[in-house]
């Protein structure tokens, strides 16, 4: 008698309809805040190129999910020694803009790359692996979080020096939902998070930048023509917008009143021209996709998918939140892309390995509990 082969659970619906529906607007919305950039251009090349970046996220999403768990665990390690090595080099050879170096050129290749993305993946990858080895008695000792500690403190330092305060605060943010799902007690996060709050103020005090964004958050109306002079053009587009916005394409701030329009701020066009429909429709996506992943993270069975989950989750939402809060002022101005839907692919690439990732560990999890029911019956 021909035996059946065993069954393979399904890809999880929610995960990829959201990641989806984000990516499919930020094409959208790419190619509309875009245009202005290409008057007189033949083809609409940043928004093509964008294009291009997606098919490269798809790619590595699908890799992503059809990697054994097993084989990411013993990548942890060499890949965030390999994102530590990235974010060296950056200091030395990468390209300075703003006074800052962020983004590391690839050799041979027309791109480059902004270290400080994958790192944070590195980091909650490498905190998974290292934390899944403790048990509930010993995630507390000192050892164990010293060693956790530095997998977080060593590309912090490299990013603080590129500086990348806001890279190094939504690495921080990740590493902490990391500490807090895997059982840390809430006394022991405190030191390490009053240490990170007193080198962020450290940070703003000494760097004239980031004294400047503070004021600008502080006080927007006096300094709109200087410091929040991003923060109120913002401003402009989400009243513009109103409930149902002035009509896809149609936005006005996009044409060179709001800075950086199809990068930073592209939720503010998204504001202007779907209007408050449009806005809601996208944090209700990246809820969906929050609640998948820790819904993911709840059904796991063993501590490194569960710790994973959660890191993944939060590399996606830390970054979300914080860049919807700076849109609407209620953040200082800081340099952080929409994932999904901001123009480029270095954001767009990572957030894929990350839902990929997500994808493989639902998969898992629904094949061990599959495999377990055909044993039971």
């Amino acid at each position: 008698m021909k035996r059946s082969s065993p069954e393979v659970a399904p890809w999880d619906g929610a995960l990829i309809t959201s990641a989806m529906a984000l990516t499919g607007l930020g094409v959208v919305m790419n190619y509309s805040t875009t245009a202005a950039l290409e008057i007189g251009s033949a083809f609409p090349v940043l928004a093509l190129r964008h294009v291009a970046g997606v098919g490269v996220a798809l790619v590595v999403a699908v890799l992503a999910a059809r990697t054994p768990l097993a084989l990411w665990r013993r990548a942890a390690l060499p890949f965030w020694m390999f994102c530590v090595g990235m974010l060296a080099l950056t200091l030395v050879f990468g390209i300075e803009a703003g006074g800052a170096r962020r983004w590391l050129p690839l050799p041979g290749l027309p791109v480059s790359i902004q270290p400080a993305e994958p790192a944070r993946l590195a980091v909650v990858l490498a905190m998974a692996a290292l934390l899944a080895h403790a048990t509930q008695r010993s995630v507390g000792s000192p050892r164990l979080l010293f060693r956790v500690c530095g997998l977080v403190a060593v590309p912090v330092s490299l990013l603080l020096l590129q500086p990348d305060l806001s890279g190094s605060v939504l690495l921080c943010a990740s590493a902490g939902l990391v500490l807090f799902a895997a059982g840390v007690p809430m006394r022991l996060l405190a030191l390490p998070a009053a240490f990170a709050t007193a080198l962020t103020t450290l940070f703003i005090a000494v760097n004239a930048y980031a004294r400047a964004r503070v004021r600008g958050f502080l006080q927007p109306w006096e300094r709109a023509d200087s410091e929040a002079f991003q923060t109120i053009q913002s401003f402009v587009a989400f009243g513009r917008g109103g409930s149902f916005g002035v009509g896809l394409g149609d936005g006005r701030q996009k044409l060179f009143y709001l800075p950086e329009a199809h990068t930073d701020f592209i939720l503010s066009v998204v504001a202007e021209e779907l209007g408050l429909v449009g806005v809601l429709a996208v944090i209700g996506a990246f809820a969906a996709l929050c609640f998948a992943g820790l819904r993911v993270a709840r059904q796991a069975r063993e501590p490194f998918a569960l710790l994973l989950a959660v890191g993944c989750t939060a590399a996606i939402a830390v970054p979300a939140l914080c860049n919807a809060a700076v849109v609407m002022g209620l953040l200082p101005t800081t340099g952080l892309a929409l994932p999904f839907l901001s123009h480029g692919s270095n954001s767009l690439v990572c957030t894929a390995l990350a839902v990929g990732i997500l994808l493989r560990i639902a998969r898992e999890t629904e094949n061990g509990r599959s495999g377990r029911a055909r044993k039971k019956a």
